[in-house]
């Protein structure tokens, strides 16, 4: 079992920056790869960004690629998610969740995630 808990949401201006954590407990933290999924007002859920579980390896679906990094401290079992040059249709509820599978085509799809965290709120004003 493993428990998430992400903290750093909140409400900035465009063009600003955050930084959410997604704190583990439980089972340990460097057998899972580790994804951010985000779910906006009426769309689906739909995912981030991904890390494997050595941090070696990254994934980001494009609208972020260049805006976003994603990165994991396995001595502190935290995963993060540096946004930066944040944009009004970033604004979402996050979620973080741990993977156990080892193959990287499982890890931009939710199904694939045995644990997820309760979320937090981004939001980005014009």
């Amino acid at each position: 079992q493993v428990q998430l808990v992400e903290s750093g949401g909140g409400l900035v201006q465009a063009g600003g920056s955050l930084r959410l954590s997604c704190a583990a407990s439980g089972s340990s933290f460097s057998n899972y790869a580790m994804g951010w999924f985000r779910q906006a007002p009426g769309k689906e859920r739909e995912f981030v960004a991904a890390i494997n579980w050595s941090g070696g390896m990254t994934y980001y679906v494009d609208p972020v690629k260049g805006r976003f990094t994603i990165s994991r401290d396995n001595a502190k079992n935290t995963v993060y998610l540096q946004m930066n040059s944040l944009k009004p249709e970033d604004t979402a509820i996050y979620y973080c969740a741990a993977n156990r599978q080892r193959y990287s085509s499982t890890y931009r799809n939710e199904r694939y995630y045995d644990y997820w965290g309760q979320g937090t709120q981004v939001t980005v004003s014009s």
